[in-house]
């Protein structure tokens, strides 16, 4: 977390989206300009708003309005994809299953990965190897998630050439054996009002603080349910207040690596007091999975010359997360 930041900044990614594969264009003002507001709000606040994104309001809208219908499903039904480590920690998780530093959080959710084959990545990634869990109900339910996905994969790796830009490194550093075949996660979650949990099995938070583990991460959440939370450096709690059609964005644990700190990733909670059930859909766009992440040489040489951060290989650092973040015996 870079500032005693109070608000988090909104930014206009549409001429960004319209340019930055062209490379006739990566000059132009407009373009330059989202790029200077990107490296000011990545060092500064750690997160940021998107709009002129691309994305159509009716999918973002459409995605949510799915989930929701499903978590509004029997427990029965719902269970019928229930992860397990056999199903490679794809699936659905019931409220509490999830826990944030050995505390249950307050939501239920799907998981989804990047399918992995088996031995794709030799052991490297054998606890996560499988294909997705899809439901039957709601009929159209893997269609629009996967029509979800191919967008908000294409915006997020823009977002990453920008911020290439940002940091005064080559356009596509951000590809090839860094992030050139991204992994990718996907997490569908509900909060349910607190209220309805048994008292016995409640907690106060719907996720805990934390960090996202990889590059940058979208969240598209529910337009009129205040529960994100975003802690600044003095230790302050900011909303990250919802603005229709937009995605909240926010840079992960490798970011931090990458650049040798300059940017870091913030933490950040979910509570939900509301009288609402509040759905949140997380699309986290990682380096590709085997990716080993050290602090690269143009970003060393404006922190000092030294590396400030060991190596780390993603598909380690994000198994060790996973295989931690679930009570056991409960899944």
């Amino acid at each position: 977390m870079g500032s005693d930041f109070k608000t988090i900044p909104i930014i206009d990614v549409s001429p960004l989206v319209a340019k930055i594969d062209d490379p006739k264009s990566t000059t132009s003002d407009d373009l330059l300009e989202v790029v200077r507001q990107l490296d000011k709000a990545c060092k500064e606040a750690g997160f940021f708003y998107v709009k002129g994104h691309g994305v159509p309001d009716s999918l973002i809208r459409e995605v949510r309005e799915i989930s929701r219908s499903f978590f509004a499903l029997p427990a029965e039904e719902k269970l019928k994809i229930k992860m397990t480590t056999k199903s490679g920690y794809r699936g659905y998780q019931k409220v509490g299953v999830n826990i944030t530093k050995g505390k249950p959080d307050m939501h239920e959710a799907i998981d989804y990965y990047r399918p992995i084959l088996p031995g794709q990545y030799g052991d490297l990634a054998s606890p996560l190897e499988g294909n997705n869990l899809w439901p039957k109900t709601p009929f159209n339910f893997k269609e629009v998630m996967e029509d979800y996905l191919f967008l908000v994969k294409d915006l997020s790796r823009k977002i990453m050439r920008g911020i290439a830009l940002a940091l005064g490194a080559p356009i596509d550093a951000f590809e090839g054996d860094c992030a050139g075949d991204p992994f990718w996660a996907f997490r569908l979650m509900c909060y349910p009002v607190l209220t309805d949990i048994p008292e016995s099995e409640r907690t106060d938070t719907g996720i805990g603080a934390h960090t996202d583990y990889g590059l940058l991460s979208l969240v598209n959440q529910d337009d009129e349910i205040q529960a994100l939370e975003v802690q600044n450096r003095s230790g302050v709690w900011i909303y990250a207040v919802p603005i229709p059609g937009t995605f909240v964005c926010n840079i992960g644990d490798m970011m931090k690596v990458w650049t040798n700190g300059i940017y870091e990733p913030t933490l950040h909670r979910v509570i939900n007091k509301t009288p609402f059930y509040r759905v949140s859909v997380g699309f986290f766009y990682e380096s590709n999975f085997d990716a080993c992440i050290e602090p690269v040489e143009c970003c060393k040489q404006k922190t000092g010359g030294v590396a400030k951060y060991d190596n780390i290989v993603y598909g380690e650092h994000l198994v060790k997360k996973v295989q931690n973040n679930f009570v056991k015996g409960r899944y």
